[in-house]
């Protein structure tokens, strides 16, 4: 008896307690549904689910007021419309084994219980597009519901009133109604780029918004959601697969580059999810083809084999953990950068054959040195080999300039600077079908007059490409070091990098060594020089770049030797410099910049007012 009452009293005086029932839904409720955008998510998810071919969201009142998502697609009879709203009810997976194999944006059937545990939950269904059942349920309600029959054709409507009403806590922390609303429509274009075989729509407070019909191809949707019709012609499909997975990448080009990652977008199975190894494959696989300090437009959708990865990490499913990461940025880095060198091949062919007709098309007047591309490594090397700086590489340009195919055809009235008389027929230009030099503006343009074009062009911007399609293309000369250079390293992630890339930074002509704690340079670059500080700095900031570490080495020891704004050249050296820039199958320099740029004769004689 002693026994029993000395448990009673622990009993009654522990801290410990067991929640409620009812609290503990609205608790579990509130990881699923953190607001009214979480609604819309898990409403589109079963819609997706169910089959739809054409789904409608509407949201009131940032979504607090009202937040609907109707759909075509299969619908629930009553038997399963008596039991959906119940925690953890799901036709998707039967035991913890089919997780390793749901093919579902959803499974673990928290959706449609959150929303009743948070808000007044309505659903009309109908499986069959004759009989249809309409379910109301609330916080508190217990089962079983009450279900009244409708009618209704194939499909459900699932709509959520009052969000929060009897939450009045977790209410007052939402942002306004036009925030909400946004992150409602955010959560709807994610899944209408993921789905573009579905017709999507979306209207807020009774206004029609957004209406994305069914599109054949993954960029036509995304140009559709985030672009328009004249932008989303820059946009590029490709598709690449691997050992258990399968990806598309809807890449734009420069013309499309912005200054932050907001539009970079990473699918898995259609579910957008935050991967930033993913989104960086995106920029590795397409560096140096836009302006330094921007960043491209574009999506990764990997369609993965779901024993290969794992979607229940996170509440809202918005992280997955894949099994082989490192096999999926390969394969999208590496096929974005065979893909942006045989699309810089072929625009710069394109672009050429039209400059060989003698003019250029009516829609681009004023254009820059490459239509949407630029970049690649393997590109054919005209320089000798054992060069060490800026002057050997000038040198060499003057000792063997590029051939340049000539224009067949008249030259036009105008040239050499001045006007054929009226009624007087043109005499022809003494460098009939070649580039003829013509002069230099503010110590850094080099202007080339070719057939009915005059081409400026960046000499710092076209040495740097040049230099850098030569480093690719040989070994980099190496010059030991009278006495080693030594640092140390910050952190782990460093002494690791090191001892990781020591081979190939050697083949960056970098040789290292390590004598205890501290690391010695023993060889740099030929024609390296750049002080202790910056040498370090350059070397360590090789960790970011990669698969690209070559590309990016190359582009630091160009941008170093290459000749500077405000050096001067004569008039041989220019010449020799502007005809290879004109030659470059990539006319970018390796920071995405254009190498040169045109302006047509019809183009300068509209800007001045003058007639032909």
């Amino acid at each position: 008896m002693e026994d029993k009452a000395a448990v009673d009293t622990a009993v009654s005086v522990s801290r410990i307690k067991l929640l409620p029932p009812e609290e503990a839904r609205r608790i579990a409720a509130g990881e699923v549904i953190d607001r009214p955008a979480a609604l819309i998510r898990e409403f589109l998810d079963n819609a997706i689910d169910a089959a739809a071919a054409n789904i409608e969201v509407t949201v009131e009142g940032g979504g607090v007021k009202k937040a609907e998502v109707v759909d075509d697609g299969e619908g629930m009879d009553r038997e399963d419309l008596r039991l959906c709203w119940l925690t953890h009810a799901t036709s998707k997976i039967r035991s913890l084994d089919d997780l390793n194999s749901a093919e579902t944006l959803g499974f673990r059937g928290e959706a449609l219980a959150a929303a009743a545990a948070v808000s007044r939950l309505e659903i009309v269904s109908s499986a069959d597009g004759r009989d249809a059942w309409h379910l109301e349920v609330g916080p508190g309600e217990q089962y079983p519901p009450r279900l009244e029959r409708t009618r209704r054709t194939k499909g459900s409507t699932v709509r959520s009133l009052s969000l929060y009403d009897t939450i009045p806590a977790r209410k007052r922390f939402l942002k306004r109604e036009g925030s909400e609303a946004a992150l409602c429509r955010q959560a709807f274009i994610d899944k209408a780029l993921a789905f573009p075989e579905i017709s999507f729509r979306f209207i807020q407070d009774g206004r029609p918004l957004h209406f994305f019909p069914a599109a054949a191809a993954k960029k036509e949707r995304f140009a559709a959601a985030l672009l328009d019709s004249l932008t989303g012609a820059f946009l590029h499909e490709i598709h690449v697969a691997g050992e258990g997975f399968s990806a598309d990448l809807v890449i734009g080009g420069p013309e499309l580059c912005r200054n932050d990652r907001r539009m970079l977008y990473v699918f898995a199975n259609g579910r957008r999810i935050q991967d930033y190894s993913l989104a960086q494959a995106l920029e590795y696989g397409t560096q140096g083809w836009f302006p330094n300090g921007t960043h491209p437009v574009g999506a990764v959708y990997v369609d993965i084999d779901p024993a290969l990865a794992d979607f229940n990490i996170h509440p809202a499913k918005r992280e997955v953990r894949f099994r082989d990461p490192g096999a999926i940025h390969h394969a999208v880095s590496s096929a974005l950068r065979d893909f942006c060198r045989r699309h810089s091949l072929k625009t710069e062919e394109s672009r050429r054959g039209a400059g060989n007709s003698g003019g250029m098309g009516e829609t681009a007047a004023f254009s820059t040195g490459a239509s949407l591309f630029g970049g690649g490594a393997a590109f054919a090397d005209r320089a000798p080999a054992g060069r060490t700086g800026a002057a050997a590489a000038m040198e060499a340009l003057l000792e063997k300039p590029p051939a340049f195919p000539p224009l067949p055809g008249r030259l036009p009235d105008y040239y050499g600077g001045r006007f054929a008389p009226a009624g007087e027929a043109a005499e022809e230009a003494p460098l009939y079908g070649e580039p003829r030099y013509a002069g230099r503006a503010f110590c850094l343009f080099i202007m080339v007059e070719w057939g009915t074009k005059l081409f400026i062009i960046d000499q710092h911007a076209a040495h740097e490409r040049m230099l850098y399609n030569r480093f690719l293309s040989s070994p980099i000369p190496k010059q030991e070091l009278l006495a080693p250079l030594p640092f140390n390293t910050e952190s782990d992630e460093e002494d690791r990098f090191l001892e990781a890339k020591r081979e190939e930074l050697a083949r960056l002509a970098v040789d290292i060594e390590k004598d205890g704690n501290t690391w010695l340079i023993q060889a740099l670059p030929a024609g390296w020089n750049l002080g202790d500080a910056e040498t370090v700095r350059h070397i360590l900031d090789l960790r970011r770049a990669g698969e690209n570490m070559a590309e990016r080495w190359a582009a630091t020891l160009c941008c170093h030797q290459a000749v500077r704004d405000g050096d001067y050249l004569d008039d041989a050296s220019a010449f020799a410099l502007a005809k290879e820039a004109l030659a470059l199958p990539d006319p970018h320099c390796p920071h995405g910049r254009p190498v040169w740029t045109e302006i047509t004769r019809d183009a300068l004689f509209k800007a001045v007012r003058r007639g032909n």
